[in-house]
């Protein structure tokens, strides 16, 4: 069942719905998204929060695909690694 999380973000209070499990996930996302508004909005107090908003996810989503982007570089050179260490296993003679 879900229940009612408040978040502060910019001074502005958010109800938000969450499942009881996902509810520490959800406050540490607010904290993160928090203090990317604060830095995208740096000492301009006058910045439209939209804006800020849009560029601090703008952002946010640069770093996840900056992130995807190396975990499937590690993937593939994992991938390599094992081939690599599949071709030398069966290249061993065979002690039947």
């Amino acid at each position: 069942m879900s229940e009612a999380v408040n978040i502060r973000i910019l001074d502005r209070e958010y109800t938000v719905g969450v499942d009881p499990d996902e509810r520490e996930s959800l406050l540490a996302a607010a904290r993160l998204l928090e203090t990317k508004m604060r830095e995208v909005r740096g000492s301009n107090r006058m910045a439209a929060v939209d804006r800020v908003a849009v560029l601090a996810a703008l952002n946010l989503a640069h770093e996840l695909e900056q992130l995807r982007n190396e975990h499937r570089a590690r993937d593939r050179e994992l991938t390599r690694t094992l081939a690599e260490l599949n071709r030398k296993l069966d290249a061993l003679p065979s002690t039947d």
